[in-house]
């Protein structure tokens, strides 16, 4: 039986998505097409959008816009709903990688857009993701990214910690307690499945129609680990450490910000008692069999720290 592209659990017959999950991506029943984009047409298409388009980062990227009805997705360089990230020109499995890495942070309850995998005309996947900063009008919401928000150059988006990120949060949220929560648990997540790349524009800001600043629905997620094993180092330092954290750095960092012994403890065990869940995710995954095994030993790795 196939596996879903966007869920990852089996299909029906030979279909290679559930209809309810194509839905909750794009807003049909049926994959839209994707007319004749292959892996080397992105890429020129991305150097052409470098600088045009509102999206940060280095990794190739397009932006998509869905057709009035809702059978084909478009080059879109301006107004896009979508984000399309085929497999980077340097390294292998990335759109996989982040694919389940983003299933694996909703165990956790961390709220991301609606995203899936799609394969290319030259049988190449991507990894596509609806944006969260456009309404169903078109209208763009306002968002800013913790580098902004520190009032940083780009070159620094590795400077910041946790403890800033706790203080932007303070500073600028309309209710600082629930967004420093759902921060605790991105950064801890970030940590067990080794991701060395979430710095201070992977955060961002957003002003909802109401007025309300709040943290973003979480991106670019994935285990930098099996793209560069020698990247052992976070981003983002807790308690003054990037790498070797322990059970005791992260209730340290929890007294940071404040947040309850027995809310933190609940934090910590819903974490690693999604383990299981997150191990069979990994195993249903596109990853190959050796970068499943991979994925599979580093969350089992960080789950024993984390429990003792």
């Amino acid at each position: 039986m196939p596996t879903c592209g966007i869920c990852l659990k089996k299909t029906s017959g030979s279909e290679s998505y559930h209809r309810g999950c194509l839905e909750s991506l794009f807003g049909a029943g049926t994959l839209p097409r994707f007319g004749e984009i292959e892996l080397r047409t992105l890429y020129r298409l991305a150097s052409e959008m470098a600088g045009k388009m509102s999206i940060s980062g280095v990794q190739e990227k397009v932006s998509l816009a869905l057709s009035s009805g809702r059978t084909e997705l478009q080059i879109s360089a301006s107004g896009g709903r979508f984000i399309l990230k085929p497999e980077p020109a340097r390294y292998s499995s990335v759109p996989q990688n982040e694919h389940v890495t983003m299933l694996m942070a909703s165990l956790v309850g961390i709220e991301t857009p609606p995203f899936g995998l799609v394969w290319l005309k030259d049988g190449s996947p991507a990894y596509v993701i609806k944006r969260f900063d456009r309404l169903d009008d078109g209208s763009k919401l306002h968002v800013e990214d913790f580098c902004q928000l520190c009032e940083l150059p780009l070159r620094d988006k590795y400077q910041g910690s946790g403890e800033q990120c706790v203080r932007i949060l303070r500073k600028y949220a309309t209710e600082p307690l629930i967004e420093i929560h759902k921060l605790f648990k991105i950064l801890l997540f970030t940590w067990w499945v080794a991701n060395g790349d979430h710095h201070l524009k992977n955060l961002s800001l957003l002003i909802t129609p109401k007025r309300i600043h709040r943290l973003t629905p979480a991106y670019d997620l994935l285990c930098t680990r099996l793209v560069i094993p020698k990247d052992r180092d976070l981003a983002l330092s807790i308690g003054g450490k990037k790498a070797k954290l322990t059970r005791k750095s992260w209730t340290d960092f929890a007294k940071y910000c404040r947040i309850a012994e027995k809310a933190t403890e609940r934090l910590l065990a819903d974490q690693i008692n999604a383990t299981g869940r997150a191990v069979e995710l990994i195993r249903n995954s596109f990853l190959s069999e050796e970068l499943k095994n991979q994925y599979m030993e580093i969350v089992r790795m960080n789950t024993t720290i984390l429990s003792t």
